[in-house]
């Protein structure tokens, strides 16, 4: 895209031998939006967000941010992007203003307009009323809500958010999201990374899933659970019949159903609707089995991940059982 805000093309970066963080990956997306990229720990979402953040260099590939090559001249770059990384990089002995216009003078701002920006920010985040209080005395979300004021102070154009709401309280999440929300309508551009399912579809405008470090799909959150045929069946058994009851729905329309380990729950796609539901009525019938609940929903972004890689977004993906796999290169794009 020329009009892209921010372009990979080709990205790899390997540790060793045996651990592949990034294998061929490809993306971009236009100004003014939030682009969430989806995966468990350990897919390589804070690989490529340490590559584009000039933090990291890669083994192949190119990555501009807000027309800068990051690789070639990172400086620049800089001035161009924000970072707020998974855990809070704020200064526990120092107020919040003092942490914000700290990182203003690492801005190369002057005294007066990091103060100034500071202010700015302070209000921007609503902290103004903890701003002279040192940050050891904040909640988890009042510290990130900080975090997010340090990475605005230099005013960017790119804003990279790793994981921004983990370990953070449900009411705190909700502020954040409203936040990045109110960001994106004055004009930031967004890439958030997630493992959080609800957060992606909350948020995003485009959302492209990585697994094992490869971009496996990509597309708007409808597009992606329209891959699943725009509907789900959604099935409780007992442990002890899940095998038949497995056995039985992969018969109706010829795709394997998925079992989610943590909801114990079987879901297959409703290529037909309500008449995928009446066969799956039958189906457990004819074996005899009677389901403890059987619903008929729309697909969500967990459905999509579950149905592309196997397993949930949540699931940790231990570097150690990363291999090299052959990229795959049916991508869907908005």
């Amino acid at each position: 895209m020329s009009d892209a805000i921010v372009s990979v093309e080709g990205i790899d970066k390997s540790f060793g031998d045996d651990i592949h963080a990034l294998v061929d990956v490809s993306l971009s997306f236009e100004p003014g939006l939030i682009y969430g990229l989806l995966g468990p720990n350990g897919a390589g979402k804070t690989t490529l967000i340490r590559v584009l953040a000039t933090l990291l260099r890669p083994d192949r590939g190119k990555a501009v941010v807000a027309g800068v090559d990051v690789l070639r001249d990172p400086v620049t770059a800089r001035t161009k992007l924000g970072l707020a990384g998974q855990f809070a990089a704020v200064d526990d002995y120092l107020t919040g203003r003092e942490n914000v216009e700290m990182v203003g003078r690492l801005y190369n701002l002057s005294g007066a307009e990091a103060r100034r920006r500071a202010d700015e920010v302070l209000e921007q985040i609503d902290l103004t009323h903890a701003a002279d209080r040192q940050v050891k005395t904040y909640s988890g979300g009042m510290r990130r809500r900080l975090d997010l004021a340090a990475s605005l102070v230099g005013r960017p154009e790119v804003l990279f958010l790793d994981e921004p709401t983990t370990g953070i309280d449900p009411r705190s999440r909700v502020d954040i999201w409203e936040l990045i929300e109110q960001l994106v309508d004055a004009g930031t551009t967004i890439l958030l990374t997630t493992q959080y399912l609800e957060e992606a579809d909350q948020l995003a405008a485009r959302v492209g899933v990585i697994d094992r470090g490869q971009l496996i799909a990509e597309g708007t959150p409808d597009q992606l659970k329209d891959t699943l045929g725009g509907a789900v069946v959604e099935i409780t058994v007992d442990d002890d019949r899940r095998g038949d009851a497995m056995a039985a729905l992969g018969r109706i329309n010829g795709e394997a159903p998925n079992f989610d380990l943590g909801s114990k729950r079987i879901t297959l796609p409703a290529t037909d609707g309500s008449q995928t539901l009446v066969e799956v009525v039958r189906a457990l019938d004819s074996a005899a089995i009677r389901p403890g609940d059987l619903t008929l929903r729309r697909p969500t972004l967990d459905d999509v991940f579950m149905a592309i890689t196997g397993h949930t977004a949540e699931e940790t993906d231990r570097p150690s059982q990363r291999k090299r796999r052959t990229p795959r290169r049916e991508r869907r794009s908005a």
